[in-house]
């Protein structure tokens, strides 16, 4: 026996003194009420109401019992207010910065057709992790290297001009004695400012001769991207954010780099619902799925 329907439907016909508006007035039909009520009776062992006629009257039992199956429906009903009012309640998400507004759009769109809405953080790699850390937001996606990835996004290297070959190797970056011009340099995003992918490039840039000055870290994304547009200088990049700038997109011939990103979740969020919940739709966003290509290929 469902002990608060019965309940329910005991409370009703009650209030309204017939099992027809009782049994209305709790959303169910008139011989459901009454088997519930029946088998609360049975349940009890004893008569909760008198029948009579059109009218129900409460036995001295009925009374008794009464306000306390009244409490039990409205903590029923409590309860289920509370639940609907906390799934609907909006997940924070802390996000990297690189991602167009239309591409967030999407993604809050897609996920709130699944029953959830999104209440998005854009902010840097170790600013989520701090987030998610202190439970600011329910779950960061987080910037990790190689197996720890669930998403990976090949980087490579973008300009404004048209490339004279299919890939980037730095060496063809390293100023000649005659040459009087600026050194060409490689800009990294914020995003991009992290160990698996800023120590790889530093090393590459340091053995082939490059000057440290030549790979440098934008405050943000916008700043590097005007750099690259005015200049011959080279921004890492994915190839779709390359396309967004209206930039040339090749892959590096030297290293291959990936963003990798996982997603991390605060203590009260176990990490398989937030990706049973966001996972597909992250996918989309990310533009993963993408394999990074193998470095050395022709020049």
């Amino acid at each position: 026996m469902d002990l608060t329907a019965a309940c329910r439907a005991f409370v009703s016909v009650t209030e309204r003194g017939s099992f027809t508006d009782g049994a209305a007035a709790a959303r169910m039909s008139q011989p459901v009420a009454s088997r519930r009520v029946a088998a609360l009776e049975e349940h009890f062992g004893e008569r909760l109401l008198t029948r009579a006629s059109r009218q129900v009257v409460l036995t001295p039992f009925g009374r008794d019992v009464l306000p306390a199956a009244r409490r039990l429906v409205e903590a029923a009903d409590t309860l289920l207010h509370e639940a609907e009012a906390a799934r609907r309640k909006p997940w924070r998400l802390a996000v990297p910065g690189i991602f167009p507004t239309a591409a967030l759009a999407r993604l809050v769109a897609e996920v709130r057709a699944c029953g959830v809405a999104l209440d998005l953080r854009v902010a840097a790699p170790a600013r989520r992790e701090s987030l998610v850390h202190a439970q600011q937001v329910r779950a960061a996606l987080v910037a990790v290297a190689g197996d720890g990835a669930r998403w990976s996004v090949p980087l490579g290297l973008a300009g404004a001009a048209a490339p004279a070959s299919r890939r980037v190797h730095l060496d063809t970056l390293r100023a000649g004695r005659g040459d009087a011009g600026p050194l060409r340099r490689i800009w990294l995003q914020p995003e991009d400012d992290v160990p698996h992918i800023r120590d790889p490039l530093t090393r590459l840039r340091d053995a082939t001769g490059l000057r440290p000055a030549q790979l440098v870290v934008a405050a943000d994304l916008t700043s590097a991207a005007a750099e690259v547009l005015g200049t011959a200088d080279l921004l890492v990049c994915s190839e779709a954010q390359a396309g967004e700038l209206g930039l040339v997109w090749r892959p590096l011939g030297d290293v291959a780099l990936s963003r990798g990103f996982a997603l991390a979740t605060a203590a009260d969020t176990p990490r398989h619902v937030a990706e049973e919940r966001l996972g597909d739709a992250l996918t989309r966003c990310l533009g993963a799925g993408l394999h990074a290509p193998a470095p050395g290929g022709a020049g």
